[in-house]
């Protein structure tokens, strides 16, 4: 390969014309060649500097907005100059992106020091390269009121409310959000034969996004990066991030799921849901640091989802009664199982469809010393995925044992056809 000192003088001005467009662009933009604009002796130039592997070329096969430069090239040098080669009159152009080679040694603006991801793009970062963190970087923000948390099963938005915004106390360094994060995991030593195997979930981001931080933001978030090795993306979210339609549902979108279709099954022969609501918060969703706190928390939300959520009012229209035969109150979960067994369930099977909802209600009422000890890095994505399961599996029998009823007949699962992720 040429070094830049073996660049012709054209190709060295071209390379300099690219550095100058990048650094000093808003948003770290390439040089746009456009067909009708640009000399044959500039095309020569441009293959010169890319074949140097100096420069990348961003055109209509790489990214459908080729003014922002997504990652580096996936495409062949040769594919890269035969573009250039290839251009006429009637092409929207290309536009030309400095290599990590060519800025390695360009002196940046004093701006970028407190601003390690913005630097890293001056460097040759791309916009849609991404960066892995330890999950607990999101704990500043989710346990802030002044930011609006949001999780879903594959990813996490947070930004800083308008209220909080208007604030005569704001500070502008905390004028921040990130609303395309999603969750990444290493597997290296996951095995599902041994239950101590590790699966370690991560936070993933877009550079193209953590430059637009404040620089103390930006400090903050460099301090809980990790290395990339062996960390993949969760499929769903990077797919939906390039604009594919998710193929399937993840726990607790199924969980808020299968509670509107018990509602609406139970309501259509009963008269009332069986479940006050299937809204979940906004900060129900997988852990983010394992200590005993966190999964109390987690407990005590998910509890309040299920047996707290039952609605009495509609056990009442199925013709359950609510105390026994020694005049006392039964419980919630007992009342739904005497309805499983008055509607044909097998005592057996009523009671073993239970059991999740009833480990859940026993974790919240009395936390389990055990967990304090196993709660750890190594585990607890394993024991929120498996709790997460079993509960999603009881749910899910109930909703077919419903949709049997003769009046649920015509009902139809919304979720059908998608792929159910464990994590």
């Amino acid at each position: 390969m040429a070094s830049k000192l073996d660049l012709s003088p054209a190709a060295r001005d071209l390379l300099k014309r690219v550095k100058q467009r990048y650094l000093t662009s808003r948003d770290f933009n390439g040089l746009h060649l456009r067909p009708d604009q640009t000399s044959a002796e500039e095309i020569a130039a441009a293959i010169e500097v890319v074949e140097a592997d100096l420069v990348q070329v961003v055109g209509p096969d790489d990214y459908i907005n080729i003014h922002i430069r997504p990652w580096p090239s996936r495409r062949a040098m040769a594919a890269q100059v035969e573009e250039l080669r290839d251009l006429s009159g009637d092409d929207y152009g290309v536009v030309l992106y400095p290599m990590a080679k060519a800025m390695k040694s360009v002196k940046l603006p004093k701006k970028y020091e407190a601003t390690p991801f913005s630097r890293a793009m001056a460097r040759g970062r791309s916009t849609l390269e991404v960066a892995f963190f330890s999950a607990d970087v999101l704990e500043g923000y989710r346990n802030d009121a002044r930011f609006r948390f949001g999780m879903s099963d594959f990813g996490i938005n947070f930004w800083l409310t308008d209220e909080a915004s208007d604030d005569e106390d704001h500070s502008d360094k905390d004028s921040v959000s990130l609303v395309h994060l999603g969750f990444a995991y290493d597997m290296r030593k996951y095995s599902p034969e041994d239950p101590e195997s590790p699966i370690v979930r991560r936070v993933a981001a877009f550079y193209g996004d953590l430059k637009n931080l404040t620089p103390e933001h930006q400090q903050r978030w460099s301090s809980y990066q990790v290395d990339t090795d062996g960390i993949d993306p969760h499929p769903v979210w990077f797919a939906s991030q390039m604009g594919t339609w998710p193929d399937g549902v993840g726990p607790f979108g199924r969980l808020r799921q299968e509670l509107e279709n018990i509602n609406e099954l139970f309501e259509n022969v009963w008269g009332m849901k069986l479940f006050r609501t299937h809204e979940a918060p906004d900060d129900f969703g997988w852990i983010l640091r394992a200590d005993q706190r966190e999964w109390d928390h987690f407990i005590h939300s998910l509890d309040k989802l299920l047996s707290d959520n039952i609605n009495g009012s509609a056990l009442d229209n199925a013709g359950v009664e609510r105390k026994n035969s020694a005049g006392q109150p039964i419980g919630t979960l007992v009342r739904l199982e005497r309805f499983m067994r008055m509607n044909h369930v097998e005592p057996d099977k009523a009671t073993w469809a239970l059991a999740p909802l009833r480990e859940v209600r026993a974790a919240r009422q009395k936390p389990a010393h055990s967990l304090r000890a196993n709660v750890t890095d190594k585990t607890f994505v394993r024991k929120q995925m498996r709790l997460m399961h079993d509960v999603n599996e009881v749910l899910i029998n109930m909703r077919q044992w419903l949709a049997s009823h003769p009046r649920n007949r015509e009902w139809s699962d919304p979720l059908s056809g998608l792929k159910n992720y464990p994590i």
